[in-house]
């Protein structure tokens, strides 16, 4: 009897495909990586046979440990936002585009110019923007005008792997919303977007859900990978959705926050959620008939990480000489410095910023430093400043709904003075699950065992998810930062023309 799911994470470095039980436990995982080639113009590219060749060697892998015919059903998650162009064979015409790609700058303006960017918002949840999948077709069309002319569909990356499995060309709602095209009120392709673009909205394949089978796994693809012929492929979603799923995101009310090299807070709801300063976003969820509304910064772990390399040389070579963790001994030092950090802020703009301040201009700054600020102070200010950040985000989704309590996952949720400082400043309770990093896999899992019937529903999760842990704010600590969040957001928009005109500086 099937009792397994194969779950695949099509990431930015690599594919990662994990083995779950009908109990909900991890079995075991299989990691093949592939090559993104950075070219100068801010563009980004993979080679679509390399994402398959990483899919047929881990599935094959984790086919040595159990039978084929106990494999229940396979679904993937994967990166969003790209652009893949496909012939009516389904072979890729070009690179695909990934979602970091910034070439269709002109396109991006282009669409500003056609459409008010408040109504492009509300229909699609996001910001016009290069980012996304619609801009770069367009890019595509006026500079790849050979490719473009050979074009049946345009896919993204989850969705050219269940098209090489079972021969169905689809895509799900998670990734449809984003590709800018999707209208996010009808659940359907807009027609006004797309006709705006200059494009045919046959161009965009057909949306199926989530958990739907979508076909079965070909006798071509069966050789290649080890699975059975006739094993259901579900549709799967974007890995954004799946994370939700796989962290117990799946009910209206619910929340969670990842915290990696960037951090984004995201909700499950039944309405979008309408910010006119549009700092947040919308994507259709996994679930089906949810939305999954988030805020993504660009630089949390990774602020954190610049201050580990550039400021926490002491601790790197006592950590070599002691044989010791470097992270403890950073901790060390910011338990010795209170709440606020001694009236130091860190602005974590490493890299620009995406939510809540949509600026690729802004810079990182210390502000307040003092011969009196020690370096406990200034470690301390950093992860303050990164989740000052977040909470920031945080108020503005509480601004439209409750949130309650706050998942955290990642591998900064780790940290126990992180997770306190967290339910401080978002002033809400922090519940840490038993995996802080498999929830991509894992929510992919759910959506292929709910689709393949080993599952009956999302309610499955409680199988898969516990709570290890719960932390509650501190009430004097919260009434600190809700001082400190105040002025810190004051900072960046007192820099803001500082921002720019560093940008403009011919040096």
């Amino acid at each position: 009897m099937a009792k397994y799911v194969i779950a695949h994470d099509l990431g930015t470095s690599g594919n990662k495909a994990t083995l779950f039980n009908e109990e909900g436990m991890l079995v075991a995982s299989r990691v093949a990586s592939y090559q993104t080639v950075y070219a100068a113009g801010n563009r980004a590219e993979q080679d679509p046979s390399d994402w398959w060749k990483a899919i047929t060697e881990t599935t094959n892998a984790l086919l040595q440990l159990v039978s084929p015919e106990e494999i229940a059903g396979v679904a993937l998650s994967g990166q969003m936002m790209g652009c893949l162009c496909i012939d009516k064979k389904g072979n890729p015409l070009s690179p695909h585009l990934l979602y970091c790609d910034q070439r269709s700058q002109e396109e991006e303006a282009f669409l500003y110019e056609k459409m008010d960017p408040l109504h492009f918002y509300e229909i699609t949840g996001h910001r016009i923007s290069a980012s996304y999948s619609i801009e770069k077709l367009m890019w595509i069309r006026k500079h790849m005008p050979e490719v473009f002319a050979k074009t049946y569909k345009m896919l993204n990356a989850k969705d050219y792997i269940n098209f090489r499995l079972c021969g169905t060309i689809a895509t799900d709602p998670s990734d449809a919303s984003g590709t800018n095209a999707y209208d996010l009120n009808r659940w359907s392709w807009s027609e006004e977007i797309i006709e705006a673009a200059g494009l045919d909205i046959s161009l965009f394949p057909e949306v199926r859900s989530s958990i739907d089978v979508i076909g079965e796994v070909t006798e071509e693809a069966a050789k290649a990978t080890g699975l059975r012929k006739g094993t259901p492929v579900i549709c799967g979603g974007g890995d954004g959705s799946c994370a939700g799923v796989g962290v117990g995101c799946v009910a209206p009310g619910t929340s969670y926050n990842y915290l990696g090299s960037s951090s984004w807070v995201a909700l499950t709801v039944e309405k979008p959620v309408v910010d006119e300063q549009r700092r947040t976003m919308n994507w259709a969820h996994v679930v089906p008939g949810m939305l999954h509304p988030s805020g993504t910064m660009q630089t949390a772990g990774a602020s954190y990480n610049w201050m580990v390399q550039q400021l926490c040389l002491f601790e790197q070579e006592e950590a070599r000489i002691r044989k010791g963790n470097v992270y403890e001994l950073i901790d060390e030092q910011i338990r010795k410095s209170p709440v606020g950090s001694n009236k130091l802020l860190f602005l974590p703009y490493l890299m620009g910023e995406r939510s809540p301040r949509w600026n690729v201009n802004a810079k990182g700054a210390f502000i307040g430093l003092t011969v009196g600020h020690t370096h406990g102070d200034m470690l301390r200010s950093v992860m303050e400043g990164i989740t000052l950040n977040l909470g920031l985000i945080v108020n503005i989704f509480r601004n439209h709904v409750p949130v309650e309590n706050m998942t955290v996952i990642g591998g900064c949720a780790k940290n126990p003075i992180w997770q306190q400082m967290m339910a401080d400043i978002y002033q809400t309770e922090i519940k840490i699950p038993n995996y802080l990093e498999e929830a991509t896999s894992m929510g992919a899992a759910i959506l292929a065992g709910i689709g393949a019937g080993l599952f009956k529903d999302f309610s499955v999760t409680d199988r898969f998810i516990h709570i290890d842990k719960k932390i509650s704010p501190i009430p004097a600590n919260v009434e600190k930062y809700k001082e400190l969040i105040a002025v810190f957001d004051r900072t960046y928009e007192h820099l803001k023309d500082v921002y720019t005109d560093l940008s403009d500086l011919n040096l």
